[in-house]
């Protein structure tokens, strides 16, 4: 049986959020972006000047990076910064009052954590998913070469602690699989575990098949077998704080777009259920 972690549905989201979110079905808080034929998009009037603050799942450090870029430079006279970390993280900073324009979490529970205090300007959107991969070291010296290995005691291995989505999604697996795994240690975010299998502090970690993907040789991806029986689906949603919601919106827009999608997609992430 398929389990997802998008334990909740668009339609679920407005709910938690109340009256203020538009009703279930409209994009409420990402327009469509302006794309011409190459790529870019149009700067969009009264919403393409000033700076924001993006929160970002650590997840998407590479492709918000780049994404950020193409949006400035689409429209001249924006700036976007980012604080990319955990999703667990970012939501908690968010609720306690750390300035932010946008919320772009890898998971659909840290998004809620954010939109059911009120927080969220709008309806959060949906706009990518990932699945989990097995890292090793280069020459992988524990041999491993499926998701029952990381049972072996003998495999000193790292996983995103259980609140932080990647965390979720290998709880899920495990228990779907059968597999009990024992970490030697658990991070704050994928980075942090990808960061110690490519210093050969681990002989393995359960990270997202795009942080794979994105540490080139650093590490050697181990594919895991019936990897889509977990999927994390990533909403974005700008935020009631935001102190530039114009260009906070446009940039979720875009983010969601075209321009966005195809971003997304040659880093490895999936498109959303529609």
């Amino acid at each position: 049986m398929r389990i997802s972690t998008r334990t909740l549905s668009r339609r679920s989201i407005a709910a938690v959020v109340g009256a203020g979110l538009l009703a279930a079905g409209l994009v409420a808080c990402t327009p469509a972006d302006s794309t011409s034929p190459n790529g870019t998009t149009a700067p969009t009037a009264g919403a393409s000047t000033g700076e924001i603050t993006v929160f970002a799942a650590a997840s998407l450090k590479g492709s918000f990076t780049e994404l950020g870029q193409k949006f400035e430079d689409a429209n001249p006279g924006t700036t976007i910064k980012f604080s990319f970390a955990g999703s667990s993280d970012l939501a908690t900073q968010i609720v306690e009052g750390a300035p932010a324009d946008v919320f772009a979490s890898a998971d659909v529970n840290n998004m809620t954590k954010v939109a059911g205090p009120g927080l969220v300007d709008g309806l959060p959107v949906e706009f990518a998913t990932n699945v989990l991969e097995i890292a090793v070291p280069k020459d992988n010296p524990a041999n491993v070469s499926a998701f029952g290995d990381l049972a072996n005691a003998n495999v000193k291995t790292v996983v995103c602690a259980a609140e932080v989505p990647c965390g979720a999604a290998t709880a899920q697996l495990e228990k779907s699989l059968g597999v009990t795994i024992k970490p030697v240690s658990e991070e704050a975010s994928v980075t942090d575990v990808l960061g110690k299998v490519s210093s050969g502090e681990a002989d393995a970690g359960v990270v997202y098949v795009t942080d794979v993907k994105a540490a080139g040789d650093a590490v050697t991806g181990v594919p895991i077998e019936d990897t889509d029986l977990v999927i994390n689906t990533y909403p974005i949603a700008t935020l009631k704080a935001s102190k530039n919601a114009s260009l906070a919106k446009a940039f979720a827009g875009f983010v969601s777009g075209a321009v966005g999608r195809q971003v997304l997609e040659e880093a490895g992430f999936g498109r959303p259920a529609s």
